[in-house]
């Protein structure tokens, strides 16, 4: 098996530019008072992450999605985000294993 240069490269360069991106918001929000509407707004930041990463796969996918979808939307009516996130993964892994 032969390693091409480029495709080295291009995952290094990719890696850095990750890095540099993370530690530029750490740096920056170190910098930003958080009070008021922007705190509001950076403590919505991890639900939205999660909300963006789950949609797609419970628009596009079976029964068993749909339902665990559905599931942790009501249970995010009530419950801390980690609940939301166990409720709706356990929703979807029964239905899964019931065949929906």
């Amino acid at each position: 098996m032969s390693v091409d240069p480029l495709t080295v490269v291009t995952i290094a360069l990719m890696a850095i530019a990750t890095y540099a991106t993370r530690i530029a918001g750490l740096a920056l929000v170190h910098r930003v008072p958080a009070a008021g509407r922007l705190r509001a707004a950076l403590d919505a930041v991890p639900a939205a992450v999660l909300t963006a990463l789950v949609a797609p796969a419970v628009l596009t996918g079976g029964i068993a999605e749909l339902a665990a979808g559905g599931v942790a939307a009501l249970a995010a009516l009530r419950l801390p985000l980690l609940g939301v996130v166990v409720l709706g993964a356990g929703t979807a892994a029964l239905l899964r294993a019931a065949g929906l």
